[in-house]
């Protein structure tokens, strides 16, 4: 027991809450409407870094060169998980907090919400005074008349439910006898709305949960005449949730045909067109098409294309003149003219140090004095500056290394004639001779790539489907009305009068003008007539 202080005077003592109690009170608050729109504010807030910090799993290069670049912050940023949002410990737990608050929240709403559907309708009220009642009068017999009022406030057809009201009759005693009063609500719409908003929130989280365990993404590159195979040995990068096998994996093939790139006379590309051949397993090849935003659909996926470039083809012959690396190198784009650069790492020499080169690709080169730049993306005049070193690349180190770089800490530059680093301009189909009897270069053709992204996630119909369902949700629950319409009608001996007088009035929010057009068309549909009001002098 506790003592609590009462007023400025008395103690009483209260019982502790306990064990079972703290949990008690904290489900509350966990499951609380306000605790839930906290958690999915946090949420929106703790995703931020994950768009604006380079992320391990989706650029692992980019992740450890934002460390190298900042010693102090990029380690720190990595151990608190900034580096890896989706998949840290407390991403995860503000992930489960807003999922069980949503469920907590729901589940108790939904019972609440059958029950009073299956409540009958409120009684209209005994007075309608204060309400600034309509009156109108019709020739049918009381019970005709509210019948086809009732019908008017049903409506009909397959969205009755949705659109209509609920209503209820009764016959009661009124002041001046029997009467029978008509009582519709409508509003049970905004609370279904309500509803179908937060399950289709909890049906996201399900499926953003569901796709990052049975998806799986890769990227690959694939330059003019060659075929990709879907293996994770042919992905240049590659990634899965933890419930799908690479034995999962369709052999299907995909061979890049053509690409083709068209630029304006300014340079600014107007399309691009990747022309391939799809061979599925037990199926003849197909010829599809990739553009931006047209992907190839294939085994469930879509390969969208992601980029491309040019990837120059070389023939390289060591000292001893035997061919040491033959085929199609991949160039980067720098900028908008596609000045490019690239390396060429050539390990297999028959006697002598390794060799190695890095490139820079002018695909409309202009050359001015020491100077040459790329004026256009096409190549109309394409030329290729080369510089060559020998020594270990350091491809048996053991460490990976990034294909597009060249690691210079154990190569030495090859000089020319005049002691200086050799650089040599190269023209398609030229072939250059290196110093000291190391070998011979040759620049043999000059296809171009395709940078292809591929994606499958089995649940985004269901995202998708979530999503429309909570948009849905959340416009019954803003611009559904809640009104309530009542009409009176005297009936018996006590009416005194062969036509049915007709009082009516109705209720809304005070934002909700279109309630008085909605009663006034329910008495003129059940009378026949134009409502009246009656706190209003007949005219002599």
């Amino acid at each position: 027991m506790a003592r609590v202080k009462i007023d400025n005077y008395a103690y009483r003592e209260v019982p502790r809450l306990g064990f079972v109690g703290w949990l008690r009170w904290i489900w509350r608050q966990v499951t609380s409407m306000r605790v839930a729109l906290i958690l999915l504010l946090i949420l929106a807030l703790a995703a931020i870094p994950g768009s604006v910090l380079p992320q391990w799993p989706q650029d692992a290069a980019a992740t450890r060169g934002f460390i190298e670049e900042n010693p102090f912050w990029g380690p720190l940023l990595d151990r608190l998980g900034f580096l890896d949002v989706f998949g840290s410990a407390w991403f995860t737990a503000i992930y489960l907090l807003l999922f069980a608050s949503l469920i907590g929240c729901i589940v108790p709403r939904i019972g609440v919400y059958w029950r009073e559907l299956r409540e009958p309708v409120a009684a209209a009220p005994t007075r309608l005074d204060r309400y600034e009642p309509l009156t109108s009068e019709g020739d049918g017999d009381p019970p005709a008349v509210l019948a086809s009022a009732r019908r008017s406030l049903e409506g009909g057809g397959p969205l009755r439910w949705f659109t209509g009201y609920r209503v209820r009759v009764d016959e009661r005693d009124g002041r001046d006898g029997s009467e029978l009063a008509l009582s519709a609500h409508k509003g049970h719409i905004r609370e279904l709305g309500n509803l179908i908003f937060h399950v289709s929130l909890v049906g996201i989280l399900l499926a953003m949960a569901a796709g990052s365990m049975l998806t799986y993404r890769g990227q690959a590159l694939i330059v003019e005449g060659d075929t990709f195979t879907n293996a994770v040995v042919a992905y240049d990068s590659y990634e899965s949730g933890a419930l799908f096998s690479e034995d999962d994996l369709d052999p299907w093939t995909l061979t890049l045909d053509r690409f083709d790139a068209q630029f304006d006379l300014t340079g600014n590309p107007t399309s691009f067109t990747a022309f391939a051949t799809l061979t599925e397993p037990g199926q003849e090849p197909r010829a599809v098409e990739a553009e931006v935003n047209r992907p190839i659909q294939v085994d469930g996926a879509k390969i969208y294309l992601q980029g491309n470039g040019y990837a120059p083809r070389f023939t390289v012959t060591d000292s001893a003149g035997e061919v040491a690396f033959e085929g199609a190198v991949p160039f980067l784009p720098q900028d908008a003219v596609y000045t490019s650069t690239g390396v060429i790492k050539v390990p297999d020499v028959t006697d002598g140090e390794q060799l190695g080169f890095s490139a820079t690709l002018l695909p409309t080169a202009v050359v001015d004095g020491d100077t040459a730049q790329s004026l256009h993306p096409a190549p109309t005049n394409p030329v290729i500056y080369l510089r060559a070193y020998t020594g270990d690349l350091g491809l048996d180190d053991g460490v990976p290394q990034n294909v597009y770089e060249l690691d210079e800490s154990q190569l030495s530059p090859v000089r020319g004639d005049d002691g200086e680093p050799l650089i040599v301009a190269m023209e398609l189909g030229e072939t250059i001779e290196l110093p000291d009897g190391l070998g011979t270069v040759t620049w043999e053709e000059l296809p171009r790539f395709a940078a292809f992204d591929l994606r499958r996630d089995p649940t985004l119909p269901w995202l998708l489907a979530s999503a429309i369902s909570a948009l849905v949700g959340l416009s019954m629950s803003l611009f559904a009305s809640r009104r309530r319409i009542w009409l009176v009608a005297p009936v018996g001996p006590h009416a005194g009068r062969k036509t049915t007088v007709v009082t009516a009035a109705a209720w809304a929010p005070a934002h909700d003008a279109g309630v008085r057009d909605d009663l006034e068309r329910v008495l003129q549909q059940a009378t026949g007539r134009l409502a009246e009001d009656p706190t209003t002098p007949e005219e002599p």
